[in-house]
């Protein structure tokens, strides 16, 4: 039985929360949304994703500070992405399972995904 793995998409831009979540509907994953840190630490909790896709610049609390959180006390696969790609190093550096870069490709985009998802499968 192989269950839909479930997507956090953590942007505080609608429209980029429609597109990234419409890709990866279309490459059969169960998506939700989110459009800001604290209210996705509390999905995490509540609605337990498989991945957490975070971007980096957002009001309030940013794509960091909201990793640092999780970090401290889940081990949940967090891809980062962002338009400033200065922000890879930081990203990794906090714990990100890796980096992707705006604008992206909605099948690379997919594919890096997955293979996050196979590498913390075990």
């Amino acid at each position: 039985m192989d269950t839909k793995k479930r997507i956090l998409v953590v942007d505080d831009e609608a429209a980029i929360r429609r597109i990234v979540g419409t890709g990866l509907r279309i490459f059969g994953y169960d998506v939700i949304t989110s459009s800001n840190g604290e209210e996705a630490l509390r999905l995490v909790e509540s609605e337990k994703p498989d991945l957490m896709l975070l971007d980096v610049l957002m009001p309030g609390m940013s794509g960091f500070e909201t990793l640092k959180i999780l970090r401290a006390k889940s081990d949940l696969p967090v891809v980062v992405f962002s338009a400033r790609t200065s922000s890879r190093e930081e990203a990794l550096k906090l714990g990100a399972n890796d980096f992707i870069a705006k604008p992206f490709v909605p099948e690379q985009m997919a594919k890096r995904i997955s293979l996050v998802l196979q590498a913390n499968s075990n």
